[in-house]
């Protein structure tokens, strides 16, 4: 597989030693009307670089909160987290912006494509943002890469929902990030076209040596990973190997 223009060979990066993300006893809660509400409720997890980890829970469970705050998406009220050796809570929302842009890719069940640009554009603008010379280079790569070389120039309302996501799974892996967040990434996709999705995402993490921290509904999709944790209530009350 080739590397995309500008990034450098994926071998080179290789896997880190240190543990890609570490919470540490990590809370957040909201204050209503109410009172308070325990969004997470002390949350201890690692990941090893280039693991990959699914997580599973009922609604609610706290999924999308804790991959958020891995993101640097939202602030936690206590404890501690860090990705890629990085303390999140030592960044300004600039910092945390310049991060997210340099080391995590991040993919959502909405596929969050700006109508108004081609696929190209998608993918290549955030690259554009970052200072990348070979922005457009990269992109028509990268969109290659999902076996989308000849929509490049389609609008997202001209490409099927699962066209739509590879854009988005295009856009995430462009800047070769360490690690990719995939939060129900099959949620609005039909079971085939769903399936080819999850075929992508695997094999694209391990093509480029990235852990991948995804969330799904779908036992036999998270068994798929080399770790699945469980989430109930805000907190993790069980870790499991698939066979």
């Amino acid at each position: 597989m080739k590397d995309l223009p500008g990034t450098g060979p994926a071998t080179q990066r290789g896997v880190d030693a240190a543990p890609m993300i570490v919470l540490d006893d990590a809370e957040l809660h909201l204050e209503s009307a109410g009172g308070k509400v325990n969004i997470l409720r002390g949350i201890d997890l690692t990941i090893a670089a280039g693991e990959t980890v699914g997580v599973v829970g009922p609604s609610g469970s706290g999924k999308s909160t804790m991959m958020m705050v891995i993101a640097g998406l939202e602030q936690l009220t206590g404890g501690n987290v860090a990705v890629a050796g990085q303390d999140l809570a030592t960044l300004n929302e600039d910092a945390l912006a310049r991060f997210r842009r340099a080391r995590v890719g991040i993919v959502f069940q909405a596929f969050h494509l700006i109508p108004t640009m081609s696929a190209l554009e998608n993918v290549a603008v955030p690259l554009e943002f970052a200072g990348n010379a070979e922005a457009f280079d990269v992109a028509r790569a990268s969109l290659e890469m999902v076996g989308l070389g000849h929509r490049l120039d389609h609008y997202p309302s001209q490409l099927s929902g699962g066209e739509q996501q590879r854009v988005a799974i295009a856009r995430a892996f462009a800047p070769q990030p360490k690690l990719l967040l995939a939060d129900e990434p099959t949620g609005n996709l039909d079971g085939e076209t769903g399936a080819s999705i999850i075929e992508t995402l695997f094999d694209l993490s391990a093509q480029r040596e990235t852990t991948l921290l995804l969330i799904t509904h779908d036992p036999a999709i998270a068994a798929r990973c080399s770790r699945v944790v469980h989430l109930c209530d805000g907190q993790i009350f069980d870790h499991d190997v698939p066979a």
